[in-house]
């Protein structure tokens, strides 16, 4: 990686964290910028043009879900999420809300860089079809957005990189351990979550879907007619 070409922000309300993972991740080559919270993200987000976010859920103010949700309204901007350990329920709620990834925290530094890379490696895949059609539901996924009955949804980086691989191999049966490595998601339960979201997004009735079916005892397939 260049030197000086990805830009991080990172917001936590503890000086001490957010200066060592700034000095740590300034070491591997990183921009780093930081924020105290939600208000001043805001700010340096409306001046800078950040590649990532590094987001800690728990600030006075408004919270690091909140902040995830008011961006991933308008903003394709990926977000890992540091969370307090052992709260899976937390992470889950954070993941519906459109984060890219979460670090349970205490945290080694290795395992944060380790995650910023592969959000880097997923956000630069190649031949991106810049827009493609599953039933009624038009993608973008250059600009990762889902179109259906003329409402525009949000996808999320890990979304995204879901509905490449699928859409590269449609009717084949990927198990839940493949679309865990795809999109970076360790949780059986997190992994759910994740492809009901994205039926809501394709499926005229999500509740009896078509297109994204479950099949039973061994994974998810996907067909574009």
């Amino acid at each position: 990686m260049e030197k000086n070409k990805f830009h991080i922000l990172v917001v936590d309300d503890d000086n001490k964290i957010r200066e060592l993972i700034k000095q740590f991740l300034n070491e591997k080559g990183f921009i780093v910028s930081t924020a105290v919270n939600a208000e001043d993200a805001k700010s340096k987000i409306e001046i800078f043009n950040f590649n990532l976010i590094v987001l800690d859920v728990m600030m006075p103010g408004q919270t690091g879900y909140e902040l995830t949700k008011e961006i991933k309204e308008t903003k394709n901007l990926p977000i890992i999420l540091l969370t307090a350990k052992g709260e899976v329920e937390n992470r889950i709620h954070g993941l519906e809300l459109g984060a890219d990834d979460y670090l349970g925290k205490p945290f080694e530094p290795q395992e944060l860089l380790l995650r910023v890379k592969n959000i880097i490696k997923m956000n630069s895949s190649l031949n991106v079809l810049e827009s493609t059609k599953i039933g009624d539901a038009e993608l973008n996924l250059n600009k990762m957005t889902i179109k259906l009955k003329q409402k525009v949804k949000k996808i999320n980086l890990s979304e995204k990189n879901v509905l490449i691989k699928m859409l590269s191999s449609p009717g084949k049966i990927f198990s839940r351990s493949d679309i865990g490595k795809i999109s970076k998601i360790s949780k059986e339960r997190s992994i759910d979550v994740m492809i009901t979201r994205l039926r809501k997004k394709i499926e005229i009735n999500p509740k009896n879907p078509k297109f994204l079916q479950t099949i039973r005892g061994s994974g998810y397939v996907l067909w574009t007619k």
